[in-house]
This record gives C-alpha cells, sequence and structure tokens, in this order.
C-alpha cells in the first residue's frame, strides 16, 4: 500500500509525527499562515483588502458577504472554508488543519478560537497530532470566547454562548454553555428560545 503525502494524512485525522521527515511541508504552511495573519493585524484595513488577504490565506474565492474584523489569528488558513454573510468578530483564532467548514449567515463573537489539532495524550504519542474538522452548519452563532474542539459539528441554528468549551456535537436548534458545553434549551419554531 503506498503511503498519502503527510497533508492528506493529516487533514484523514491520522496521527502525524512532528518527527516525520515531511513534517516540513506542514510547518511552512503554518509560518506563511502567521505571515499572512500579521500582514493583516498591522494597521486600517477595508473590507475589500480584507476580503482578498482571507482569499490570498485560504486559496479560495470569498464571498462578498464575508464580514471579517481584524485582528484575527489562521494556524494553517489553507483549510478554512466560510459561506455568504458570515460575520466573524475581532480576536478569533482558527486552527484550522483538520479542516474549519462555516456555513452560510454563521455569526462568530469577539475571541472564539476554532481548534482542530490535538496532540495524543499518553506521553510515548505525545509528540503526535491528530486533527479533525469543525462544521458550523447554516446559522450558527458562537458567542464571544467560546472554545470550539476538534472533530466537534455543530447544527443548524445551533448557538453556543459565551466562554462555552464545546467538545460533543450540537444538534440543530440547541443552545449550550458551561465547559464542557451542555444543553441549555432548544429555540422553538420561530427561532426564539423556548422559555
Amino acid at each position: 500500500m503506498e503511503e498519502t503525502d503527510i497533508l492528506e494524512r493529516d487533514r484523514a485525522g491520522l496521527p502525524v509525527s512532528l518527527d516525520d521527515p515531511d513534517y516540513g511541508v506542514i510547518n511552512e504552511i503554518i509560518r506563511e499562515a502567521d505571515r499572512l495573519s500579521a500582514e493583516l493585524n498591522m494597521g486600517y484595513h477595508t473590507p475589500e483588502q480584507v476580503r482578498a488577504w482571507f482569499a490570498r490565506l485560504t486559496g479560495t474565492p470569498i464571498d462578498e458577504t464575508l464580514r471579517l474584523f481584524p485582528p484575527f489569528y489562521a494556524g494553517f488558513g489553507r483549510n478554512i472554508r466560510v459561506g455568504r454573510r458570515v460575520f466573524i468578530n475581532a480576536g478569533c483564532t482558527f486552527m484550522d488543519r483538520g479542516g474549519i467548514e462555516i456555513g452560510d449567515d454563521a455569526f462568530i463573537g469577539p475571541n472564539v478560537s476554532l481548534i482542530t489539532t490535538n496532540h495524543a495524550a499518553g506521553p510515548a504519542m505525545r509528540r503526535c497530532t491528530i486533527s479533525r474538522p469543525i462544521r458550523l452548519r447554516g446559522n450558527v452563532w458562537i458567542g464571544a470566547g467560546a472554545i470550539v474542539l476538534p472533530g466537534v459539528t455543530l447544527g443548524e441554528n445551533a448557538v453556543a454562548g459565551a466562554g462555552a468549551v464545546v467538545t460533543r456535537d450540537v444538534p440543530p436548534n440547541a443552545v449550550v454553555g458551561g465547559n464542557p458545553a451542555r444543553l441549555i434549551k432548544f429555540l422553538g419554531k420561530a427561532g426564539e428560545a423556548d422559555r
């Protein structure tokens, strides 16, 4: 069986050792994302300039409805995909090696962290990373300072409250909060929170 390249293995959720001879490929992309993040975060940029920067970071066309307020920190950049009418507030960190998909009409509050890569827990394997995707479906709202961890999907219309640490999938129309995030309530039929 032929071994796949390191980027394919990383996106597939397979363990990738920091000692892998090909790890330099990942490091180079991380360095470029750092450079681009520093470029964005220095001085004022028009919304058009921010979208052009985001297109360079992700390597994909960006819809003109994206609103992103710097500062913004990308840990990889190439594995971020955003839909239409997405809003990303200031101070967010996206560690996207595992892939981050953001659906239409999503709101991401200030200082939110979307983290797709983790280290193996066992001491013998700790120099390995494992990446798993984060998926934010349409009309998701992530509150200020929330953290979403690898492998989590937030369903359509879901809300993660401010400061939540989201460690598992959130069903559509659910509101979660706390550390670890727990179900608080479901939204009613008209999109309003049940009381």
